[in-house]
C-alpha cells in the first residue's frame, strides 16, 4: 500500500468536498403548502431566503391554519435542499457515509 498515493487521494477528496460544500451553499429549493398559498425558498446553508403568503390565506379567525401552512412549507423546503445537498455530496464521497457531511 502506497501511503503517498493514499494521502494524495485524501487531499483530492478533501478539495472536492470543499468545492461541493461551496456549491451546496448556493443551492435553493422552493416548496409550497395550501395549494400555493404559502411559498418558501430555502438555501443550501439551511437558511430561509423568502416566504410568500397569498393574501387570501390570511384569515384573522384562523391564524393557526396559516401557521401550519408556513410550517409545512418551511419544512418541505429545508428537506428538499437537504436532499439536494446529500445527492451532491454523495457524488464526491462515492456513497461513503462520512460523519458531518
Amino acid at each position: 500500500m502506497d501511503m503517498k498515493k493514499v494521502m494524495r487521494e485524501a487531499q483530492k477528496m478533501q478539495k472536492e468536498m470543499e468545492a461541493a460544500q461551496a456549491e451546496i451553499a448556493l443551492l435553493t429549493a422552493e416548496a409550497s403548502a395550501g395549494g400555493g398559498a404559502v411559498k418558501v425558498v430555502a438555501s443550501g446553508d439551511g437558511s430561509i431566503q423568502s416566504i410568500a403568503i397569498d393574501p387570501a390565506a390570511v384569515d384573522p379567525e384562523d391564524v393557526e391554519m396559516l401557521e401550519d401552512l408556513v410550517l409545512a412549507a418551511v419544512n418541505d423546503a429545508l428537506n428538499s435542499v437537504s436532499e439536494l445537498a446529500n445527492i451532491r455530496m454523495s457524488t464526491v464521497t462515492g456513497g461513503m457515509n462520512l460523519p458531518g457531511f
